[in-house]
């Protein structure tokens, strides 16, 4: 099977988790309760961290080496760089913080929920570029990293947009977005994943010598997303305590799932 498509049916099962996600509204119309947001937030923050370190910066310093090379160039060099692209992104696209309600980027009329959906794609960015990558490498015959090792990280992320997929469809609903409505644009908010993670393993095409970068991206586009968002979401309030709960349970989880079955 190609490495796009590969890419393309990876990425298309953690958009499936977004919709799940999304359909909660379908269940929950009243919302969630703030105690749990924070451990959701918490939960999709340690899995990011743990697939960054254990699905991609580790194979891409692995592949780095295996090709000749200084393993932890291209993955300081390739982290710098995803960090920097999603930096970029906050600044030129307006978005809402999920929990404070803080608004970032360059000031517009988009109502708050426009901006939340804005929010929730601008993570699932690095998501997908992960996913697609790893799948499209897992494609490749000699590859040091497995389809296995793949299917967990997508298993991983997945599991992670769940309660991003309900961040985007709860609060419409709230704001008098009939429930159709919601669980569309939670579903759409999804959609980038797929685009991300074709467009990442077209790029790379048969040039395996960039993949240590590609991969080293993605993780620090990840991490930006961790330690800009999804960590200070998760402490807001009171009882910061389910947060931190949350992101080393996820944590946890993401690290077994790739050490002991990947």
């Amino acid at each position: 099977m190609s490495p796009v498509l590969l890419a393309f049916l990876g990425t298309m099962m953690t958009f499936l988790a977004t919709t799940i996600g999304a359909a909660f509204v379908f269940f929950f119309k009243n919302g969630i309760n703030a105690f749990y947001q924070r451990i959701c937030l918490g939960f999709a923050a340690g899995v990011m961290i743990a697939a960054s370190v254990w699905s991609l910066l580790i194979p891409a310093i692995e592949m780095a080496a295996e090709q000749g090379g200084i393993g932890w160039i291209p993955a300081a060099g390739g982290f710098v760089l995803g960090g920097a692209f999603l930096y970029l992104l906050d600044q030129v696209l307006p978005h809402l913080h999920m929990m404070s309600g803080l608004e970032e980027g360059p000031k517009t009329n988009f109502k708050k929920s426009t901006l939340l959906f804005l929010a929730i794609t601008l993570h699932n960015i690095p998501e997908g570029l992960a996913v697609g990558l790893s799948f499209a490498l897992a494609a490749r015959e000699g590859s040091s990293l497995s389809l296995s090792a793949a299917l967990i990280l997508a298993i991983g992320i997945g599991l992670q947009n769940l309660p991003e997929g309900a961040a985007v469809s709860l609060p419409l609903r709230e704001q008098g977005v009939s429930t159709k409505k919601a669980f569309a644009f939670g579903s759409l908010s999804g959609i980038v994943e797929p685009i991300a993670g074709v467009l990442g393993a077209a790029l790379v095409g048969s040039i395996i010598g960039i993949m240590p970068w590609f991969l080293a991206f993605a993780a620090g586009a990840m991490i930006y997303v961790v330690v800009e968002e999804l960590i200070p979401e998760a402490q807001l309030g009171d009882h910061s305590h389910s947060g931190t709960a949350g992101v080393m349970i996820g944590f946890l989880v993401m690290m077994i799932l790739d050490v002991a079955l990947g």
